[in-house]
């Protein structure tokens, strides 16, 4: 256990905490929140927003008493480009909160672990929970970080870990699902997912049985996601990889795409052409579907040639 520990302790409950993006600074540029920003509400200390963040950074915890807001852990892991980091995945401290916690935990979380002694609030972000090494807490790790480190052996049921894929079945709706995954391993959701799945992610698979929110595949530069109907902004700014949408797809479909290919079968606000034999061999192993069934399917974006 780290025995270095920021003590924060908190009469009200405050969004975007530990949050490394600050609230997608680059967006608001501290209209919204300033990193040098002293957190309101604490009692007997004036820690700012990013004194949480160096902290964790450093591998130090962080203790929270009383209940946190929404976005708590946003995108902890990463050590974004944006502040001058390398955009990789770094380790980092835990956040050990006694209390409860607001939506949208840990989205596009990558390493380190949230401990939680009350209640989360859905949707969750890309978080899983694990045994926990922690009495009277629930852990939880991101899915990006079961994937890449294998940790099937802590997955509480009704997920689970089945020869490299990750199987999320207990009907959570989380946002992000395997954000920046570049490991060749898969994630199943058994039911609905929040927004952004598979955002920035490299490599791998994401397959959702029931319908995405809204963008998904956001940002997608590798690998594969598949879901039912599809929100809006479904495949904006997707760089590679492959959206399939076996449903319908809302408005503004592959928005600012640079690269990748989308296929979907249902109505969506966009010209897609035919799909070729190569396609269909390709759409039949994915989906484990009819020929005929294939051959409804429309395709948009860059053409590529798939391994049959």
């Amino acid at each position: 256990m780290n025995l270095s520990v920021v003590n924060l302790e908190l009469f009200y409950l405050v969004d975007c905490l530990c949050d490394f993006t600050y609230d997608f600074f680059w967006q608001h540029r501290g209209s919204r929140l300033s990193p040098s920003s002293v957190i309101p509400h604490q009692t007997d200390t004036s820690y700012t927003y990013q004194d949480l963040v160096f902290a964790l950074k450093n591998g130090e915890d962080v203790n929270l008493k009383g209940n946190a807001g929404k976005r708590l852990g946003s995108s902890l892991g990463v050590d974004l480009k944006f502040f001058g980091g390398t955009g990789k995945n770094i380790k980092v401290g835990s956040i050990i909160v006694d209390g409860d916690v607001d939506t949208r935990m840990g989205i596009s979380m990558i390493s380190g672990a949230i401990y939680v002694k009350g209640n989360v609030k859905q949707p969750m972000g890309n978080v899983v929970e694990i045994g926990s090494d922690r009495q009277g807490y629930r852990k939880f790790v991101s899915v990006t970080d079961i994937l890449t480190e294998v940790q099937d052996e802590k997955i509480l049921p009704p997920n689970c870990m089945e020869n490299g894929c990750l199987y999320l079945k207990d009907g959570i709706i989380r946002d992000t699902i395997a954000s920046r995954l570049d490991v060749d391993r898969k994630v199943i959701v058994e039911g609905d997912a929040g927004m952004s799945t598979g955002i920035l992610m490299k490599n791998g698979s994401v397959r959702v049985d029931g319908d995405g929110g809204k963008n998904t595949a956001v940002l997608l530069r590798g690998g594969t996601i598949i879901t039912g109907n599809a929100g809006e902004f479904a495949g904006v700014y997707m760089k590679d990889g492959v959206l399939i949408i076996r449903g319908r797809a809302k408005g503004y479909l592959g928005a600012n795409m640079k690269g990748g290919t989308i296929f979907y079968k249902g109505d969506a606000m966009v010209t897609g052409v035919q799909v070729d034999e190569n396609d269909i061999k390709m759409l039949i192993r994915l989906l484990d579907i009819s020929k005929v069934e294939a051959m409804m399917f429309k395709r948009f974006g860059i053409k590529k040639i798939y391994t049959p």
